[in-house]
């Protein structure tokens, strides 16, 4: 980070250290309007911070609208910042006479030989570790924006008190806030909640919650994306195979899933005997790699699978497609030597480059390394981090590590994606694992005639494949590109004379294996476009008198764009190129 950059929102520690401090304004601004609310925590966090407060009805729009503008006037008077410590005892009596018995708790819940540590400004003191900025000045008071509000348990507890959780956002320049507002607003627009039910794609019911229904065009899309992930893994070497939905404890024993992930897996008793529905593929790939000996010669193994797979999700964390609780992971298990891992690592990673560009999304990489709940030697895992390293830095490609978030069987690289609007969602992920193959006691005849170990990665690429559905709805505004598209090509016809005509076209187009619809309906032409245009369809075909008497059709696409007048063997090329090639348009 260069020195000018120091100060600015390009270094990370800075924008956090801001919008901390941003924290603290909205709670100094709470206390003088609304003296006898209780104070919380207020953290910054990835995209702006937020404060809990024990209050006992939500805050309206107007409310928030006094407290910015309260915001507002303590960032001009410019209150320094000033730290001290505090003993124990007198911290707790300290803030016990300000009536705050949620600090009091956290302050008892320090370890014994913990600083505890409070930040002033003016009138306003609160239990802090910090760091934050010398003064309120240092915040541009007219970009600052409270986002929201929504219901908190205290420290994450639904046993626990119920807080009112306010959020909200600040930069240096108010530009730069107009700016994010208006990606804010964009993505309203995209929300894939909303497009899914304009579109006619998926619905979500209170009969099961976190359990998605996908409806006619849904499903067109889903198999669409299905077969492109089928055709590309065919391409690097991949066999499919299925395992079953449920199997036995002790197989989630052995895999090392049932003592890590129990609290997330739904159970089951068959004939006296524990079950669960598996939340992952992996223990299943292990049985197929099992099922026959294998030589290096069969090395590396690709095996894929879109498994149906269940996780037991807290209904508070629920969102549309993004989180749910029955999904298709497109898990694949590579099996090799360890002599073929760095070159194993690397397909797998042109796999994904093909496939993220196939649909306009950049990534970025995070290595998580070994978490404290995990299994194997701390030498294992540190080579095969080293091993991942080495892999991603010889193709040129930089990563930033996420220390302690590994996989409780092996270090990871997650590939996080960024959509149209610069927002970042973590699809991809490669785990390196040489501890589920030695649990499984997995075995190759090597090159010398003796039984060794092979080593494993596990891998997706898109990841929760209805929740990349959300994902790239909301990264194309539900306009799919047209070999993508659950209806391809709409035909409008002008009049009631032209409606026979236009059915002749579908027919021949659906022969040759587009996806097609009519709009036959009695209404003005004006109408059926706008419509169309409002379903986000890439293709319109107008047709009317003198497209019957010419044989052909006048095209438009959904930008509005007028292709004028071809013939349908000039309309099929021209789709057909856009399928095959697999345009983003």
């Amino acid at each position: 980070m260069s020195e000018e950059n120091l100060y600015t929102f390009e270094n990370e520690e800075y924008r956090r250290t801001y919008w901390h401090t941003c924290s603290h304004v909205l709670a100094q601004a709470m206390k003088r309007l609304h003296p006898q609310v209780k104070l919380a925590i207020g953290p910054s966090i990835d995209n702006g911070f937020y404060y809990d407060f024990d209050t006992p009805e939500p805050f309206t729009e107007g409310q928030l609208a006094e407290l910015e503008a309260e915001m507002r006037k303590i960032c001009k008077e410019k209150l320094k910042l000033e730290r001290f410590e505090l003993p124990r005892a007198e911290a707790v009596a300290f803030m016990e006479e300000k009536g705050e018995p949620f600090k009091v708790e956290l302050i008892n819940d320090l370890p014994e030989d913990a600083v505890i540590s409070f930040y002033k400004q003016g009138e306003f003191t609160d239990l802090c570790a910090g760091p934050h900025l010398d003064s309120t000045g240092r915040i541009k008071g007219n970009a600052i924006k409270l986002t929201a509000c929504n219901a908190a348990y205290w420290r994450g507890d639904s046993s626990r008190e119920t807080l009112q959780r306010i959020y909200g956002v600040a930069f240096p320049k108010k530009d730069e806030l107009d700016e994010y507002l208006a990606k804010i607003e964009e993505a309203k627009k995209r929300d894939h909640r909303r497009l899914g039910k304009e579109l006619g794609l998926f619905m979500l019911r209170d009969e099961g919650p976190g359990f998605p229904f996908f409806l006619p065009k849904g499903m067109t899309l889903k198999n669409t994306l299905l077969d492109y992930w089928r055709k590309v893994h065919k391409k690097y070497g991949y066999v499919e195979i299925s395992t079953p939905i449920m199997l036995n404890r002790q197989l989630w024993e052995r895999s090392g899933h049932w003592d890590h992930y129990k609290n997330n897996m739904y159970t089951t008793v068959i004939d006296e005997v524990d079950f669960a529905v598996k939340p992952m593929n992996c223990p299943g790939g292990m049985l197929v790699y099992d099922s026959e000996p294998h030589s290096y010669r069969d090395l590396p193994l690709r095996v894929g699978e879109i498994g149906l797979v269940h996780r037991h999700e807290l209904s508070g964390a629920l969102h549309g497609l993004f989180r749910v609780r029955c999904f298709n992971q497109d898990d694949a298990h590579v099996f090799m030597t360890r002599e073929q891992m760095q070159d194993v690592i690397q397909e797998t990673v042109r796999l994904f480059d093909e496939v993220y560009s196939t649909f306009g999304l950049s990534y970025t990489i995070e290595l998580s390394t070994m978490p404290e709940d995990h299994i194997g030697t701390v030498e294992e895992w540190e080579r095969n981090q080293d091993i991942l390293k080495a892999a991603i830095t010889d193709m040129g490609k930089e990563f930033v590590v996420n220390e302690g978030d590994g996989a409780f069987y092996g270090p990871k690289l997650d590939f996080h994606l960024a959509d149209s609007l610069g927002r970042t969602w973590q699809c991809g992920t490669i785990q390196l694992d040489s501890q589920l193959p030695e649990r499984f006691e997995l075995e190759y005849t090597g090159e010398d005639g003796q039984k060794h170990r092979p080593v494993m990665i596990h891998r997706v690429v898109l990841g929760s494949i209805e929740r990349f559905i959300g994902v790239i709805t909301e990264h194309f505004a539900g306009a799919f590109p047209a070999w993508l598209a659950p209806v391809q090509v709409k035909l409008l016809p002008v009049t009631d004379r032209a409606a026979e005509y236009a059915e002749k076209i579908s027919a021949q187009l659906d022969g040759q294996g587009f996806r097609v619809e009519v709009d036959g309906r009695n209404e003005k032409i004006g109408k059926k476009i706008r419509e169309a245009t409002l379903e986000k369809i890439p293709f319109m075909l107008v047709v009317g008198d003198r497209d019957m008497e010419n044989g052909t059709v006048s095209v438009r696409r959904r930008s509005g764009e007028d292709l004028g007048a071809m013939s349908l063997d000039q309309f099929a090329a021209l789709l057909g190129d856009e399928v095959k090639e697999m345009t983003i348009k």
